[in-house]
């Protein structure tokens, strides 16, 4: 059969349960996934080689990495042609991209060392968003925004500034919003003496980050928690509850990446709790392996978990983005597998019949919803999203993987 006689049959199997399937597609083909450029180069940057640092690492020697901007562009390219729909891009602070002989340190960063990108972004029809980075930087060696040295707390707050003018240049360049996301790697390794001034200290260099001039509409700031990272394992100043209570009060979002909590603790559960009380929520979509997070995303049970969460709750109010770093494998590949991963989960939630799924909750018939969603798992989601990727003239199944050790050979075994 081909793909489209095994879609026809998909369709037909589908509609017996009230599903639409074309529907379906055309809703994930509205539902843009922020691919981070961080996977291409190990989170290395463009500043030089500077060591990761701020309890986060990138382990593996595969070749091929990125080296500069052109080469990442160009893998980007490469990945985005084998992966179906139309998405936006994320970048970190340190992708700025200086002419020859310039150089800005983070606090000194304008719209133009990220004009190359809103020219790539442009050209592709592609949005951007945007993280400051206050990692692997002499200035983030004990502490950054909750530092209890002034010079560095205003060197970061100054940066973050920044980082919220160059988000509003992304955004009216290229006609759709851009979300800046904070984070940062300040903690103990050890007890603390003292819990509180640090977080009062953050809560006033957020509100000082804030107090300037941005549009609202344009700019979506969000606050990225985590439960602990390799150097500060006791505690963390950007606690959730922290970020949690401080977004709700101030009118911005609380990010939430599911590697960052303790490991019984599942994001797809507190997503239908933020979007009760909040217009958006932000999410970065990763895979945590026991304590350690930032494994390429899978196609398992909490992603499919996470997206049936996002389209119950409207795709439209969830600002969705990957996070993911192996440098033990072909970097094309990782983001090629996320991201198809991610839009396949998306595409079993839309593939689901949700409102007869919660009307048998409400009648309290589990026998029938425990069937029903066993059941769904056997369905032949995969012939509907092997449509979608020939719709989208993308390689279909695993006819990708061809493409990408091409690529490998004719050009990433060739950067030594």
């Amino acid at each position: 059969m081909t793909v489209a006689e095994r879609y026809e049959a998909a369709k037909e199997l589908y509609a017996k349960l009230g599903v639409d399937t074309d529907a379906a597609l055309k809703a994930l083909g509205n539902i843009p996934v922020s691919m981070h450029c961080w996977q291409g180069d190990d989170v290395s940057g463009f500043e030089g080689e500077v060591a990761l640092s701020g309890g986060i690492q990138a382990t593996g020697d595969y070749p091929g990495k990125a080296r500069n901007p052109e080469e990442l562009m160009a893998d980007i390219d490469k990945a985005l042609s084998l992966i179906p729909g139309k998405h936006r891009i994320n970048l970190h602070a340190n992708y700025a991209i200086f002419q020859a002989g310039e150089q800005a340190d983070r606090d000194q960063l304008e719209p133009k060392h990220f004009a190359k990108w809103v020219e790539f972004a442009k050209e592709r029809g592609l949005g951007l968003d945007f993280n400051p980075t206050m990692f692997s930087h002499p200035k983030a060696a004990n502490a950054t925004l909750s530092s209890e040295v002034p010079e560095i707390r205003k060197f970061w707050i100054d940066h973050c500034k920044a980082c919220l003018r160059i988000a509003q240049y992304f955004a009216e360049e290229l006609g759709t919003h851009c979300t800046v996301n904070i984070w940062i790697p300040d903690g103990l390794k050890d007890i603390p003496g003292d819990r509180t001034a640090p977080r009062a200290r953050l809560k006033d260099s957020l509100d000082q980050i804030l107090s300037i001039d941005y549009d609202r509409s344009k700019v979506f700031v969000a606050v990225e928690s985590k439960v602990f990272g390799i150097g500060f394992e006791s505690y963390t100043v950007g606690s959730h509850e922290f970020y949690m209570n401080y977004a709700a009060k101030n009118d911005i979002l609380c990010l939430l990446d599911n590697g960052h909590y303790h490991p019984t603790e599942m994001v797809s559960d507190k997503i239908s709790s933020m979007l009760l009380f909040f217009d958006k929520v932000a999410l970065h979509v990763t895979r945590p392996v026991r304590w350690d997070s930032d494994h390429v995303v899978l196609y398992d049970d909490e992603t499919r978990e996470i997206a049936k969460e996002i389209i119950r709750g409207g795709a439209d109010r969830v600002l969705l983005a990957l996070d993911f770093f192996d440098a033990s494998i072909n970097r094309i590949c990782a983001w090629v597998v996320g991201m198809r991963n991610m839009q396949k989960a998306l595409l079993n939630a839309l593939l689901m019949p949700m409102d007869h799924l919660a009307k048998l909750q409400e009648e309290r018939n589990f026998s029938e919803l425990m069937m029903l969603q066993e059941e769904l798992k056997t369905y032949p989601m995969g012939a509907v999203w092997d449509y979608f990727c020939q719709q989208n003239d993308v390689p279909v199944r695993e006819g990708w993987f061809e493409e990408a050790m091409k690529y490998e050979k004719d050009v990433l075994l060739k950067r030594v």
